[in-house]
């Protein structure tokens, strides 16, 4: 766990809060932004808990959405069979549908995601290959169909692609704004879904890191004020940036995000190599085993 001061907890929250939902990479921000002010990694833990500060913006954002599709779903209790003419409850249905493939590779990957998946030459690598495949999207999608109008098949194609942003640089909603935009979604409608599908898929991010790393440990009082405040400034900047992206996305294309991600990658690219910025991500967690092995060489050469 990294000491993280109310400075630091300040500033990452913004910019956690400005890239949480832009097609840009939050995770590869928070991994790149803290060398430039020449502070250590904050560590996956708080760049993960302070994620629940958007989510509850995202919430308050959409809150009357939100609670047409609850009582739609509670009229449509059953996900597997839903009453066409049921749009609220196809929409909250879908979403929790199309979660499971993220929470399960993210279980799976979890030692990776937060060791050698932070290298900076795979996040600036995931910059530009993200944005090359986002400007593909937009030249080919036809935009011709709406967010209420989509089916099974395709929310759990956009479920899946969200799976991929878990390599830090890809950006989960650039990855499902990209799915919903190749299937030929307006952009305003794929902007939307990769709203409503952060909802379950970031909370249980979210609360899994703050049960696992935070609240069991043994500095839990110093953690408190930091991430608190990280989580709280990141809410209230994120709610700024939906209400602006979402007005952006109805008149404009994602070729600004396109070329600043580009732009980005080279830039980590040349910085990483001239020595100016740190490649090597943080080593990847020990077992319990490798832990008590650890400590008995340890005690051994003393």
């Amino acid at each position: 766990m990294a000491d993280i001061s109310l400075l630091q907890s300040v500033v990452i929250g913004i910019i956690e809060g400005l890239t949480e939902f832009l097609p840009v990479s939050s995770t590869a921000h928070m991994d790149i932004y803290p060398q430039f002010f020449g502070w250590g990694d904050p560590g996956s833990a708080f760049s993960a808990v302070i994620q629940l500060g958007p989510i509850l913006a995202i919430i308050a954002y959409f809150r009357h959405d939100i609670m047409k599709y609850l009582k739609g779903m509670a009229k449509n209790p059953n996900p597997l069979h839903i009453d066409p003419e049921n749009t609220d409850a196809k929409m909250g249905w879908y979403a929790i549908l199309a979660t499971p493939p993220v929470l399960l590779l993210g279980k799976l990957l979890e030692k990776k995601i937060d060791s050698s998946f932070r290298s900076l030459t795979i996040v600036a690598g995931a910059l530009i290959a993200g944005s090359i495949v986002l400007w593909f999207a937009e030249q080919v999608g036809k935009r011709n169909k709406a967010m209420e109008t989509m089916t099974l098949k395709e929310a759990m194609v956009v479920g899946f692609v969200q799976a991929i942003a878990l390599i830090p640089g890809v950006s989960r909603s650039g990855a499902t704004m990209t799915g919903a935009m190749f299937m030929n979604f307006d952009r305003e409608s794929a902007t939307r879904f990769s709203f409503l599908l952060s909802i379950p898929a970031l909370t249980a991010a979210g609360l899994y890191k703050l049960y696992k790393d935070v609240l069991h440990s043994p500095n839990l009082k110093a953690l408190i004020a930091p991430y608190t405040l990280g989580t709280i400034v990141a809410g209230l900047t994120a709610y700024a940036v939906i209400h602006w992206f979402l007005g952006y996305v109805r008149k404009h294309n994602t070729n600004i995000f396109i070329i600043y991600r580009i732009a980005l990658g080279v830039v980590i690219i040349l910085l990483v190599g001239a020595g100016k910025l740190q490649n090597k991500p943080p080593q990847e967690p020990k077992t319990k085993v490798e832990t008590r092995l650890t400590a008995t060489t340890s005690l051994a050469r003393r």
